[in-house]
């Protein structure tokens, strides 16, 4: 399998911004649409994004809606998340993942059947 590979995390204060990246590592793959996910520490992983391509219709969490920007490239199945006015309950791992089946459940992480191994986002008060 093609790898997805995730950049763009760090340590952030609370209000600033970051942008992660996602793209397929070597030979690149078709796919419907990615997303982001994030998992904090003793909790699930939680929807946060999803971009589909056929439409480009977008889809946040409630929790990140008007602070989050997702965006693609679709020849490059590359995903990006612009993340503006963090704050320290985003702190987790955000996880990118590829819709391969042209799935109806993209807030769940049942509908994607590829992942990155994730990049670190941590923001401080």
């Amino acid at each position: 399998q093609v790898p997805l590979v995730e950049s763009g995390g760090g340590l952030v204060q609370a209000g600033g911004s970051l942008r992660l990246s996602c793209a397929a590592s070597g030979r690149t793959f078709s796919s419907y649409g990615m997303g982001w996910f994030r998992q904090a520490p003793g909790k699930e992983r939680e929807f946060v994004a999803a971009i589909r391509w056929s439409v480009g219709s977008t889809y946040y969490a409630d929790s990140v809606k008007g602070r989050f920007t997702i965006s693609g490239d679709v020849p490059r199945n590359a995903v990006y998340l612009q993340m503006n006015h963090l704050k320290p309950v985003g702190t987790a791992v955000y996880y990118c993942a590829a819709d391969l089946k042209d799935s109806s459940i993209l807030e769940f992480p049942a509908g994607y059947g590829r992942w990155g191994q994730g990049t670190q986002v941590t923001v401080v008060s």
